[in-house]
């Protein structure tokens, strides 16, 4: 699966309804925030104005902590930035922490750009002028410190390169985030908005780094990229700093029920965030057939068959469903086990 949240791919092989499927194959928090009923007439009507583009940039500026010195712009999804990255940096080949998210590498090879991944960016040390490290890591949740990180940049600084951090999901703990240190580092930061605040329909993302790469970048989307709707509603919550503190609690929380009924389960912890986490079963391929005729999508992973992720059910029911399908999978698998 290359892909979370691919739930046409689950139903045409096995069947169902939308309705019929508990999707918990991405990390969107499956408690978005609150849609205004009333959003501005002319967010719908209107070409997107820059008055509320500023707006946005503002809030996001405050949420994210980007120091003032910094560019900042705005795009449809942090998706639609990752092919432009390699037009805004420097020539040459790009090594990615992994394993990771498959779109960075993606993209990079689309623009002829050599990929290296490792393991261990820090005792390895990166090969060119471009790394890609994403905190914290998608699937298994890794942090990497701001002051690696920071030490990092300027190994890159010395060779006339670039670090790229991706934070999509760095909203659970902002206060590992790397933003609200950076000076004068060669640092482009990408952070999501739709993951943490649960809709990811409203297609929103961020670049924050030097004026020069950011401006570069708002110049290739050109005009309108970013939709009324969007400009309202990401203002909106974005600036909505108690919803915020309070999801990160009810989502903590949740996790925590969710980590405990898989290892009750019989599955390992391998880490995660509080919007996902990453289990391990020597079965996993066959668990994840069996949830899936159960009508329960989860995120299964070619280049590590023990692996799979979770992302929370947002609900007891939901959970109750979970808990009752991994038993009937255990119990079948168990069965069907010679003694």
């Amino acid at each position: 699966m290359k892909h979370g949240g691919d739930l046409f791919q689950a139903m045409e092989t096995y069947g169902g309804a939308e309705e019929d499927w508990l999707d918990l194959s991405t990390g969107i928090n499956p408690h978005a925030y609150a849609v205004p009923a009333g959003l501005p007439p002319a967010a719908w009507t209107r070409l997107p104005s820059q008055t509320a583009l500023k707006g946005l940039l503002k809030a996001a500026r405050a949420a994210y902590q980007v120091p003032a010195h910094l560019g900042l712009a705005a795009a449809p999804g942090t998706q639609v930035i990752l092919p432009h990255l390699p037009a805004l940096l420097p020539e040459g080949s790009v090594t990615i922490a992994g394993p990771t998210y498959s779109s960075h590498g993606d993209a990079w090879r689309a623009a002829g750009r050599q990929v290296i991944e490792t393991s261990d960016i820090f005792r390895e040390g990166p090969e060119g002028r471009i790394a890609l490290i994403v905190t914290p890591n998608n699937p298994d949740g890794r942090w990497h410190e701001p002051q690696a990180l920071l030490k990092l940049a300027g190994d890159m600084q010395q060779r006339g390169g670039f670090l790229v951090v991706d934070e999509a999901f760095a909203d659970v703990e902002p206060s590992r985030s790397l933003l609200p240190h950076l000076t004068d580092e060669p640092v482009l930061v990408l952070r999501s908005f739709g993951k943490f605040f649960g809709l990811a329909g409203v297609r929103l993302g961020f670049l924050a780094g030097p004026r020069l790469m950011t401006d570069a970048l708002a110049q290739r989307l050109e005009s309108w990229s970013v939709s009324g709707p969007a400009l309202e509603v990401g203002t909106l919550a974005l600036q909505d700093l108690d919803w915020q503190a309070a999801m990160r609690k009810t989502l903590t929380q949740e996790m925590a029920v969710l980590e405990d009924g898989l290892r009750a389960a019989g599955l390992a912890i391998r880490g995660g965030t509080s919007l996902y986490v990453l289990a391990g079963h020597p079965d996993a391929a066959r668990l994840h057939q069996a949830l899936a005729q159960r009508r329960i999508w989860v995120r299964a992973f070619d280049y590590a068959p023990s692996w799979l992720r979770f992302g929370l059910p947002g609900s007891p029911e939901g959970l109750a469903r979970l808990q009752q399908a991994l038993a009937e999978a255990m119990a079948s698998h168990d069965e069907a086990t010679p003694c």
